[in-house]
């Protein structure tokens, strides 16, 4: 036997290397959708000849980060094959599943529903892009004269089809006919381009980008948006940014009635000049068009039809109204389109909200979807802009829309995805978490699925935990002093405008001064009120007006101590502020249960490795204090304990993610010993 050959290494680089490209390239946004594809041959492994092998992305893949692995590996000799053998397209969507039939070896990844229109197409590279210029002209009310126009003979017209096998026909039947194209503009979707070689395809590509972008600046007229609007222009940056954050937990609230979101903001100039225009509503009704941005946005948005400057409680009553409606209509929606065959109604809510001289609100199953959705809707903003510069905004019809949203193949690539982590769709917000304990819980909850506000004095610090976590789709970094009420809200503001809303804190942040009675001054002990008792007090009082409004509940955990039970010498103002925090969780989760926020704590001891407090300072009084070196407190605490145990910051982590992971939802006003077991601190 032959050996197994190895990949057409060249091929398969030059492919992901346009593929980056293309996806990063400004020109080309949509980088979520569309594909790339490269043909080659390889030797098959069995009988030594050459084998026609096509390397194409795979489904649901990133453009912009493809690698090897999220190819699709297949022969061409076998899919091209197929069109013998199509049952026409009242059965096209039977051929997906005969793509696994075409594979090569191992295959790769799962083949996409665009496969067809890359390997049924006469050359050897093949690209299907989103950009906003050529969705534009794909949506234009005269879009395929418009292209003629703006083309020539050099890209050519095809009709809307839903994406699939017969397109992928339609498409090479295009070819075939022009053979002066390097491509074509796909009604209602977006553009293929390809070519010879890597470099050529990519070159067609920006080709059609660029000459349609071109095309509609120097055809289109100066206002596709209409006069300003009175009333909807936008507010001044800082009250802009205070209304967000002040419309963010309602509306949280509101786009997760079926399921949990996570949220997204943006006031970009593109959104806040299209909502300041008089076109805008009837724009926004219309709905987006590319099958890649309504997947993501949903059919169209919710639009609050008042003046930015109305009061608070006026927009919030209205946009009340306004989700009621919205749910009615796509409940309507589904009703009108449905077949027995459908999959479920997957939910009601909005997925974009707009509010005029405020900006978008958009929500997602993580932050990374919900940020996508907004800069889908962005693009879907540039699309009408260049469509009604030249025509009129013509989207698909409703009933193709639907057809898309409810396919049946969507929905088995809904199925494929991974289970939810625990913590998915809830945001933290962490106080002291730039070190020691408060860092250990920030890795805990990211790693269980929560977006994380890595919440410090030292920003800098905080800043690089919350790179460990992932960056902005996973954790940011906010700079709070827990003393400072103006410094509380404006962090929770953040976690507002970066995941949209809170729905977990921990109270961390603290400082311990270790000092006989006699050597603790007033100062003293104001200072360890004021960070840890005020200073939890000031946080969770913030943290439970976020998350009353946004009525999903919620839990706020304190990191207390051993020592709010547990009487020791030389630490009197640092014991009796945990003792006033351990209270605190009692008597806050007797006052919240209705809200169905629960409030719990975490008793540790000991916790030296790591620990911020101990390297501070306080290690070093408490080694004086027991008459031990620094360097030995950790082993120290340990030979005292029933377990004969040190305590981790990771063990306390544990602890906070049992009482917010899912498992303890009945309990509350509970305070769990992380010790290693110290009888004297038992709870009674």
């Amino acid at each position: 036997m032959a050996s197994v050959p190895r990949p057409d290494a060249e091929t398969v680089g030059a492919l992901l290397e346009r593929s980056h490209r293309l996806g990063s390239d400004p020109r080309n946004t949509n980088y979520a959708g569309g594909n790339t594809s490269a043909k080659g041959v390889a030797t098959d492994p069995v009988t030594g000849a050459g084998t026609e092998l096509m390397w194409v992305k795979g489904s649901g893949g990133d453009l912009g980060t493809l690698t090897g692995p999220g190819l699709a590996v297949l022969r061409l000799d076998r899919l091209r094959a197929l069109a013998e053998v199509y049952p026409g397209v009242a059965r096209e969507d039977e051929m997906v599943a005969a793509f696994d039939y075409c594979l090569h070896g191992r295959g790769g990844a799962a083949p996409s529903i665009d496969t067809a229109m890359h390997g049924l197409v006469d050359a050897a590279h093949v690209d299907h892009l989103h950009p906003d210029s050529g969705i534009a002209l794909a949506c234009a009310a005269d879009g395929e004269a418009l292209t003629k126009e703006c083309f020539g003979d050099r890209v050519v017209w095809v009709p809307w089809r839903r994406p699939g096998f017969q397109l992928g026909l339609d498409i090479a039947a295009a070819k075939r006919a022009n053979p002066r194209a390097v491509g074509c503009v796909l009604g209602g979707h977006g553009i293929t381009a390809w070519g010879d070689t890597s470099e050529e395809c990519e070159r067609n590509s920006l080709y059609v980008i660029r000459t349609a972008e071109t095309f509609l600046r120097q055809r289109g007229k100066a206002d596709p948006f209409g006069a300003a609007l009175p009333g909807r222009e936008p507010l001044p940056e800082e009250l802009r940014r205070e209304r967000a954050a002040a419309l963010a937990p309602v509306l949280r609230a509101l786009a997760s009635q079926d399921r949990p979101q996570v949220g997204h903001f943006t006031d970009s100039p593109a959104v806040l000049d299209f909502l300041s225009r008089a076109e805008h509503p009837r724009l926004v009704a219309l709905g987006t068009s590319c099958p890649d941005h309504f997947l993501r946005t949903k059919v169209r948005p919710m639009l609050l039809d008042l003046p930015a400057d109305v009061p608070l409680e006026q927009a919030v009553a209205r946009l009340r109204e306004l989700h009621t409606a919205y749910r009615a209509e796509y409940a309507a929606y589904y009703e009108r389109h449905a077949t027995p065959g459908s999959p479920a109604m997957r939910g009601a809510d909005p997925a974009v909200v707009l509010v005029p001289g405020v900006g978008m609100f958009s929500y997602g199953r993580d932050k990374q979807t919900a940020r996508v959705a907004g800069e889908f809707y962005v693009n879907a903003i540039n699309v009408m802009r260049g469509a009604e510069a030249v025509s009129s905004y013509r989207p698909i019809e409703e009933a193709e829309k639907f057809r898309i949203e409810y396919w049946e193949l969507e929905e088995a690539k809904l199925r494929r995805m991974p289970p939810p982590r625990p913590l998915a769709t809830r945001i933290a917000l962490v106080t002291g978490a730039a070190s020691g304990i408060g860092k250990a819980i920030a890795h805990r909850l990211a790693a269980a699925g929560a977006c994380v506000v890595v919440a410090d004095r030292d920003v800098p610090a905080a800043e690089g935990v919350a790179r460990e976590l992932g960056g902005p789709d996973t954790a940011v970094a906010v700079g709070v002093d827990v003393t400072s009420e103006r410094q509380i809200a404006a962090a929770f503001d953040a976690a507002l405008l970066a995941f949209g809303g809170v729905d977990l804190v921990v109270n961390n942040a603290g400082i311990s001064l270790s000092r006989p009675l006699l050597e603790t001054t007033a100062d003293d002990w104001d200072l360890q009120h004021s960070v840890m008792a005020r200073g939890s007090f000031l946080v969770s009082r913030e943290a439970a007006r976020v998350m009353t409004a946004q009525g999903l509940g919620g839990d706020i955990v304190y990191i207390a101590s051993k020592n709010a039970v547990f009487a020791g010498p030389n630490n009197v103002a640092y014991s009796a502020t945990k003792a006033d925090q351990a209270h605190q969780v009692r008597l806050l989760a007797a006052e919240l249960g209705e809200h169905q926020i629960r409030v719990n704590g975490v008793n540790p001891d000991g916790v030296v490795r790591g620990s911020g407090i101990f390297a501070g300072g306080w290690g070093a009084q408490r080694a004086a204090t027991y008459g031990i070196e620094e360097e030995r407190l950790g082993e120290f605490y340990a030979a005292r304990t029933l377990l004969k145990r040190e305590v981790l910051p990771e063990h306390v982590a544990a602890a906070v993610f049992a009482l917010t992971g899912g498992d303890l939802t009945h309990t509350t006003g509970l305070l769990i010993p992380v010790d290693a077991g110290v009888a004297a601190a038992f709870l009674r």
